[in-house]
């Protein structure tokens, strides 16, 4: 398919995470004026506090932005929110600066040609000061919303929607055109909005303002916050009356009067989103259930949503589990590891784990088709000897868990020819099947391996513990809503590790949407 073909396609879908991604940032910015531009004019009346508070400001603009979303999430839990909490923390610097710098930078003889003429400090604020700054604050402006429109797409690993949806599952999915859709609307965002601000900015220099039509700046400036007022408002009805709303993407259209209401969660892979909206779909299906999905949470935002009661389930591994939640030595016995972790978790955290769903899903130590085939590998083992040669590139879960790169490395003593890059999952994958590494860790029924033409080498020496798939659920909601247990033992030891795959191959290789590979499962499900 074509990038334009699947922009005719999903047009309407774009558009909505257009319209998510447009809000995140007008809220955040918008707020960020309401405070950033009266600590800017308080500054420059008491300049004495001007250096600590731009270095404060200065400090949180540093703060890298997926730390500043985890940050805020166990007191503001996820989606939206945290979102833009922090993107109204990035854009107070320039504002705060430019009012500052431009109060101050009113001629001295301009102030004493209003205090002559009788003005009160609020009338020279108002008639004088303000007017002659605003080109310089639309300029602070500027530099914010740009920056909260780059920001934002990273927003979508907490839950927060926007274009970033679209630019993560491309990367996951191995699909440039989903990569395309979400960067080229955003980049189209943040230059309209570069241009337009600019072109505002140039129009009150009080040179260029000689030249216009219009000299009041207020009045302009009221227009355009009316024009965009009233463009945001547009785009809203015309989603709410094609059934969509923004903050809303993955919901599905509610039932009337259900008294069940479920957050339903996933982790930021494909095969988390399928067995999600397989969770969310029965749940709907069989109790007519108001089920939310805070899908594609990166790290362990699933594991502290569930804890912080911000969702109500997802699906867990148990060697995930036992090893980077719990904190455990790997176990190789999969029925040791599940009845510990069951334990656990309902005595530690008042969670429950429901029967296993039929598959794994281990670390696949993933080399390309081709040095299998012509080396002659078969298992891990037979690869040792190669790594001094070989370049590793590694997901940063991987590198960092209890169960991961460094007891790997020791057990199979393997040593590179360079320390193993650490790079997100997604990518690990692209990087393999184009020769920029030789040796990678992924999941074992990822529908890219076929795709890809990779080889899983076998863990002869067993050292991954088992990672059973099984949904683990707030016990505070299956007390309330017992039924829900009826409805999961449909799926429990439905889904073989061949399925798993199948199901992935689906989405990643063909390019199915994860909702109708879900749907389609269900259908079929005796």
């Amino acid at each position: 398919m074509s990038l334009w073909e699947f922009f005719k396609q999903n047009i309407s879908e774009i558009l909505q995470l257009a319209f998510e991604h447009l809000l995140l940032v007008v809220i955040a910015t918008g707020a960020a004026v309401i405070v950033g531009v009266p600590v800017g004019i308080l500054l420059a009346r008491k300049p004495q506090f001007a250096k600590p508070v731009l270095a404060i400001a200065n400090i949180l603009q540093t703060i890298p932005s997926l730390a500043l979303f985890g940050a805020l999430i166990p007191f503001v839990g996820l989606g939206s929110k945290p979102a833009i909490i922090a993107l109204f923390l990035y854009s107070l610097l320039p504002i705060i600066r430019n009012t500052f710098t431009g109060i101050n930078g009113v001629d001295p003889a301009v102030r004493e040609a209003a205090r002559a003429m009788g003005m009160t400090p609020w009338q020279m604020l108002i008639q004088v000061e303000l007017p002659l700054a605003l080109s310089v604050i639309i300029a602070g402006i500027r530099v914010a919303t740009v920056i909260s429109v780059g920001t934002a797409t990273i927003a979508a690993a907490i839950g927060a929607g926007g274009l970033g949806m679209y630019i993560f599952r491309g990367l996951r999915m191995n699909d440039n055109n989903l990569v395309l859709a979400g960067a080229i609307p955003a980049a189209l965002m943040a230059l309209a909005a570069d241009f337009f601000l600019g072109w505002f900015e140039k129009s009150l220099t009080p040179n260029r303002r000689r030249t216009v039509a219009t000299a009041n700046p207020y009045k302009r400036l009221a227009t355009v916050s009316i024009l965009l007022m009233i463009a945001l408002l547009a785009i809203f009805f015309w989603q709410k009356k094609s059934g969509q709303t923004a903050f809303n993407l993955s919901s599905n259209n509610l039932p009337n009067g259900s008294q069940v209401r479920i957050v339903v969660g996933s982790k930021d892979f494909t095969e988390q989103v399928i067995l999600s909206e397989i969770v969310a779909q029965l749940l709907e299906t069989k109790l007519s259930a108001q089920v939310e999905r805070k899908f594609e949470l990166g790290g362990d935002l699933c594991h502290r949503g569930l804890l912080a009661k911000e969702i109500d389930v997802y699906v867990e591994y148990t060697g995930t589990a036992f090893a980077a939640i719990l904190k455990h030595q790997a176990l190789t016995d999969p029925r040791e590891v599940y009845a510990q972790v069951k334990e656990e978790y309902e005595r530690e955290f008042n969670l429950e784990w429901f029967a296993p769903l039929g598959f794994q899903n281990t670390f696949a130590v993933l080399v390309r088709g081709e040095d299998a085939r012509n080396l002659n590998l078969q298992t891990i083992s037979d690869a040792a000897q190669y790594a001094p040669k070989w370049r590793a590139g590694f997901g940063q879960d991987f590198m960092s868990r209890q169960d991961g790169y460094p007891g790997f490395s020791r057990a199979y003593g393997l040593k590179f020819s360079a320390p193993p890059r650490e790079m997100d999952l997604s990518l690990t994958y692209r990087a393999l099947a184009s020769k920029q590494v030789d040796l990678i860790a992924g999941n074992s029924t990822d529908g890219l391996i076929d795709k890809l033409d990779l080889f899983q080498l076998e863990d002869d020496k067993k050292y991954f513990p088992p990672y059973e798939a099984a949904a683990v659920f707030r016990k505070e909601v299956l007390t309330a809503y017992p039924q829900i247990r009826d409805a999961l033992k449909l799926i429990e030891g439905k889904i073989t590790d061949a399925e798993m795959r199948r199901l992935n191959y689906a989405v990643d290789g063909e390019h199915r949407s994860p909702k109708d590979v879900a749907n389609e499962f269900l259908a079929n499900l005796k």
